[in-house]
């Protein structure tokens, strides 16, 4: 659909903003370059709350001066917040015009992270409104939510609750069969039955979820179900393996082969993130703190190389026949300092001379300061995921209650 003549008016809170039909597709506003791929008035409403045919005027019953706001992003590229309104209004107003807190400036941006941090308010992206579905589709749909969300339903809690059972119990067999009275015949027997078992619930339930799955690529490339497929799969290859070349295999490389496969069910443990909040919190936090988390790996790292020179240099370097053989090389040293600068101090190896012993003290007090910086961009980040979450969940909730009444 066209929208009209080469001058588009925009109506927005009362006060119109005109401007060149291509302009606007080229503006950083997802809303209305979307305009241009509307075919019909009813999808150009979706868009806006009215049009006008005749003056070619839209409308939209938004902040005024917010847009005013963007409107000056869009020509300087520079956003800033308005003055004297409230930040999570504005924060609202810019995502009902496509634009992300990235966008804004630094102070801004401070500003905004500060508010939402303070009322714990989080924004999420509007759904799609759906079609009326059809008696199938809501079958799969139940089914779904039954197997993803477990606080969905009372059928939910319970299939949760025999899933972590069977985590436990897996998790529990594979630390007791490292024991050396466990390699009795008979315990081996039982042992594994009861991993049989385990794995045999994980394929159904993972069979299942995946059969009712909206998108069978997207719930393959899940971070989730890809952990799941590495947790399930070593124990059918290592049953072929065994099947294939037997108990008592002569083949050394294929025993190994199989100690490491079996070794590899500790990843069911994070199947425990899809039922529990605080795990989901932790990788969401780790996601979103990525730049954190490598800026403290380089600082360690740096810090790491210049202590681990000047302790191989103070310790043994001077006398190199009678200095201190712990520290023989560079990387003997970056052992210490890593151990020194998280305060660990197994005290395997310690410097013995004066200005060693100096080193070490900094050494010591730098891990502190360096440790500590990003630690609180870390745990702000990981607070506003908690409570993310937690208001996701809460919807969630309240949005299956009410469909259960209807």
């Amino acid at each position: 659909m066209k929208l009209g003549s080469s001058l588009c008016t925009l109506n927005v809170g009362g006060r119109r903003f005109s401007f060149p039909v291509d302009l606007m597709k080229r503006f950083p506003l997802s809303r209305l370059s979307r305009l241009h791929r509307c075919v019909s008035e009813s999808e150009l409403l979706e868009l806006c709350d009215d049009y006008d045919r005749d003056r070619n005027e839209l409308f939209f019953d938004r902040h005024a001066e917010a847009f005013s706001f963007i409107m000056l992003y869009v020509q300087h590229g520079k956003l800033r917040l308005v003055p004297h309104m409230c930040e999570l209004s504005f924060y609202s107003e810019m995502l009902y015009w496509g634009l992300e807190s990235s966008d804004l400036q630094p102070c801004c941006q401070r500003r905004l992270d500060d508010r939402m941090s303070d009322c714990f308010v989080h924004f999420f992206p509007e759904e799609e409104p759906r079609g009326p579905e059809k008696p199938q589709s809501r079958w799969l749909e139940r089914m779904r939510r039954t197997f993803e969300e477990p606080t969905s339903s009372l059928a939910a809690q319970i299939i949760a609750s025999v899933s972590v059972l069977f985590v436990v119990i897996s998790m529990v067999m594979l630390c007791a069969s490292t024991l050396p009275d466990w390699t009795a015949a008979e315990t081996l027997d039982q042992h594994r039955i009861i991993e049989g078992v385990c794995i045999g619930w994980f394929t159904a339930e993972c069979l299942v979820r995946f059969l009712v799955s909206r998108d069978k690529c997207e719930f393959v490339c899940r971070p989730l179900n890809i952990i799941d497929l590495l947790a399930i799969t070593p124990y059918y290859v290592s049953v072929t393996v065994t099947i294939l070349t037997g108990e008592n295999s002569q083949l050394q490389r294929a025993g190994v082969t199989l100690r490491i496969l079996r070794m590899m069910r500790i990843f069911w443990l994070i199947k425990l993130a899809r039922h529990f909040l605080g795990l989901q919190t932790l990788g969401l936090t780790l996601r979103r703190c990525y730049r954190e988390m490598v800026m403290l790996l380089v600082f360690i790292c740096v810090a790491m190389a210049i202590f681990s020179a000047l302790a191989q240099l103070l310790e043994h370097g001077l006398d190199l026949e009678a200095g201190n053989q712990d520290y023989a090389s560079i990387p003997a040293a970056c052992w210490w300092v890593i151990i020194s600068m998280t305060t660990v101090g197994y005290g395997d190896m310690y410097p013995v001379t004066v200005a060693g012993r100096v080193l070490g003290g900094l050494c010591v007090v730098s891990g502190i300061v360096l440790l500590a910086l990003p630690i609180t961009f870390i745990y702000h980040s990981f607070v506003q995921c908690y409570h993310e979450l937690k208001v996701r969940s809460a919807r969630c909730g309240r949005s299956l209650s009410a469909e259960f009444i209807d």
